[in-house]
């Protein structure tokens, strides 16, 4: 899960968060939220983070709310390692 901050100062990954139902990871992006603008910048940013293109990153649920859940597409082993070493250098 990702938890969207639209219209921020900057683009951005702000760490993970443990809520009492949920972990997310924070992010924030400049772009506002109309026409899809937030979530193509979001989708932009993490294929940046974690190193593959951007179109293999989609937004699969939660189009219009602040949490969205994101599918990466690739093989799933060196996924899971670029994923995992990503969230242990932002916690």
């Amino acid at each position: 899960m990702v938890r969207l901050t639209p219209r921020a100062s900057r683009d951005g990954i702000d760490g993970v968060k443990s809520g009492p139902n949920e972990t997310y990871v924070r992010a924030r992006v400049r772009a506002v939220p109309e026409d899809g603008r937030a979530n193509a910048a979001l989708v932009e940013l993490v294929a940046d983070e974690i190193g593959v293109p951007k179109s293999t990153v989609a937004v699969v649920a939660g189009h219009t709310a602040r949490l969205k859940s994101l599918h990466v597409a690739g093989d799933p082993r060196a996924l899971e390692q670029r994923i995992t070493a990503w969230l242990e250098g932002i916690e």
